[in-house]
C-alpha cells in the first residue's frame, strides 16, 4: 500500500482544498491528513480559524479522499511522522516549494501541488471582511 501525507489548517474548507486532497489521494492508496492544531496555529502560524480543530477534523473525515487524519502540533514532526505512518509520498501546495525537500533524505518522495489559483481561505475571509 502507498502511503500519501499532506498537512494544513484546512480552514473553511473549499473547493481548492477538495482539489488538493483528491490529487494527493490519486498519488497512492492511502491519504492522511495531519492537521494543524488549535493552539499551533494560534502560537507558531499566527492563525486565528474559524472553525475549531474538532470541526476541522470532521469535516476532513467526511471527505471520501482522507483515510485518516491526525493532529499537528509543530513544524518538526514531519520527519518523525514519515517514519511513524511508513509514508511514501510527502504532498505541500506549490505555494511551499522546496521547504519540505529535506523528507527526500529519509527516502520519502516530495511533491509540490499546483493550487487552484481563484481561489484562498485568505481570500474568502477579505471578501467576507468587505461586505
Amino acid at each position: 500500500m502507498k502511503r500519501v501525507i499532506t498537512y494544513g489548517t484546512f480552514d473553511l474548507l473549499h473547493y481548492g482544498h477538495i482539489n488538493l486532497l483528491r490529487r494527493a489521494r490519486a498519488l497512492g492508496d492511502y491519504l492522511i491528513v495531519a492537521l494543524s492544531t488549535d493552539e499551533f496555529n494560534r502560537v507558531e502560524k499566527n492563525k486565528k480559524c474559524y472553525f475549531s480543530y474538532e470541526e476541522r477534523k470532521l469535516l476532513l473525515e467526511s471527505i471520501r479522499y482522507v483515510d485518516l487524519v491526525i493532529p499537528e502540533e509543530n513544524w518538526e514532526q514531519k520527519r518523525t511522522d514519515v517514519h511513524l505512518y511508513r509514508v511514501d509520498t510527502f504532498v505541500m501546495g506549490d505555494d511551499w516549494v522546496g521547504r519540505f525537500d529535506f523528507l527526500k533524505e529519509e527516502g520519502c518522495e516530495v511533491v509540490y501541488l499546483p493550487r487552484t489559483p481563484e481561489i484562498s481561505t485568505t481570500q474568502i475571509k477579505q471578501d467576507l471582511n468587505r461586505q
